[in-house]
């Protein structure tokens, strides 16, 4: 005599419901902490440029014997960024797909002003 025993393997409706609502808590809750975590890279890296441009300012009114009113411009920098000689691709990460345009990014300012953003009033030097 054999009994025969139905056996099905699987998961219900109601236990996958759970695991797709908890999937979307889970996805709710991280979201908003990466776009956070990415604006807030964005802003360490837009300050980093902003204290290399002042940096490579300084250099340039030392070595070149500049007032502190003087301006300079972008080529004048450019070999004190250690960027081969040029500002290409340091742009604020802000500024989406022209995010490697230098001229659109920052402004230099005098040798006793610190540079600022364009893209973001935020970023700031301190």
């Amino acid at each position: 005599m054999q009994i025969k025993k139905n056996l099905k393997f699987g998961f219900t409706l109601v236990e996958i419901m759970i695991v797709v609502a908890i999937i979307g808590l889970l996805a709710a809750i991280a979201i908003p902490n990466f776009v956070k975590a990415r604006t807030t890279a964005q802003q360490n890296a837009c300050i980093n440029n902003l204290r290399q441009i002042d940096s490579a300012k300084q250099q340039w009114a030392l070595e070149t014997r500049q007032a502190t009113n003087a301006t300079p411009v972008e080529s004048d920098i450019g070999p004190y960024l250690g960027r081969a000689g040029n500002t290409a691709g340091m742009g604020c990460p802000a500024n989406g797909a022209d995010s490697t345009n230098f001229a659109n990014s920052y402004t230099i300012n005098p040798v006793s002003t610190a540079p600022q953003c364009k893209v973001l009033t935020t970023h700031a030097l301190q």
